[in-house]
């Protein structure tokens, strides 16, 4: 598969000739992304997969996030933005993705959380919400429409989601520019420097959400937590921050695992989204039944 040639043409428009490329870039299970070059600028072409709109993706705030974390100088300059295409042309970094396991490194780990607090302190207000509970009814309804295949467990995880967030208030909890994905192929090393990158999901949510969803989604463990929150924060951690960031990588499951679902009833990507909903579904399980997860609550919830 190649970009359409009218995405070609319009960045051509923009940047100078095709001279090398577009070769299909890998890792990515939602869109189809090819790195290129034109005249001579290195790229990145991301085209939108099928009804990715079904996922509650909206384009126009992956844009705005990813201009904002450019500018922060978290993420790549945004070069284009093809609308009619859903294409949106980055400038290509030559950094790996973070390997598993280095996430926990300190050095890793205090530059993620810098970056992140940058980014949800200093990006633009966008014009979408993130919020887990709706969007896992959301995802339900769509599943069922289209003939998906949605186990009890994808129903006691929308159920554990709304539980989790009735827990959660307070200025720390209000809404702020949020990443929403913060898989290790979503981080990038350049040598010292490190990239975000995938701002599609972006939106206003719970900056725990990201915290959580970087802690569950690498590896993580309690005592690398504390060292992300104090990371984070630049003070001790507390407990009831502690028990949000625990109960915010069950909620990152939650969504995992519903996305999995419903992509397995859209998506035309050659990818088992039937196992990874299982997957994360299964990992929920695990930490609801956890001892703890009932204390975490309580600590969550407490002034």
């Amino acid at each position: 598969m190649r970009p359409p040639p009218e995405v070609i043409e319009a960045v051509q428009a923009r940047l100078g000739a095709l001279r090398e490329g577009p070769a299909p870039l890998g890792g990515g299970i939602t869109n189809h992304n090819w790195r290129a070059r034109f005249g001579d600028t290195h790229v990145v072409l991301r085209i939108a997969g099928r009804q990715t709109d079904l996922l509650g993706i909206d384009r126009a705030a992956e844009r705005q996030a990813t201009e904002a974390a450019a500018g922060l100088g978290v993420a790549p300059e945004v070069l284009a933005y093809l609308p009619a295409q859903a294409c949106l042309v980055t400038r290509f970094v030559p950094g790996t993705p973070v390997r598993e396991g280095a996430v926990a490194e300190p050095g890793c780990l205090r530059s993620i959380a810098r970056s992140l607090r940058a980014f949800h302190d200093h990006a633009p207000t966008l014009p979408v919400r993130f919020d887990v509970p709706s969007q896992a009814q959301d995802y339900l309804a769509i599943a069922a429409e289209h003939g998906g295949d949605v186990p009890e467990a994808a129903h006691e995880a929308a159920a554990v989601a709304a539980r989790v967030a009735a827990a959660l208030s307070g200025p720390e909890h209000d809404p702020v520019p949020c990443h929403d994905d913060l898989l290790a192929a979503n981080l990038l090393r350049d040598g010292d420097r490190l990239w975000i990158v995938d701002w599609e999901y972006a939106g206003m949510g719970d900056r725990y959400f990201d915290l959580g969803n970087l802690s569950v989604n690498n590896g993580l463990d309690e005592d690398d937590d504390v060292r992300l929150l104090e990371a984070y924060w630049n003070r001790p951690c507390t407990p009831r921050r502690f028990a949000a960031l625990r109960l915010m990588r069950a909620m990152s499951d939650v969504r995992e695992g519903l996305w999995g679902v419903v992509q397995g009833a859209i998506s035309d990507l050659d990818v088992d989204f039937g196992a990874y909903a299982e997957q994360h579904l299964g990992r929920l399980r695990t930490a609801v039944d956890d001892p703890r997860f009932e204390r975490w609550m309580h600590d969550a919830a407490s002034p």
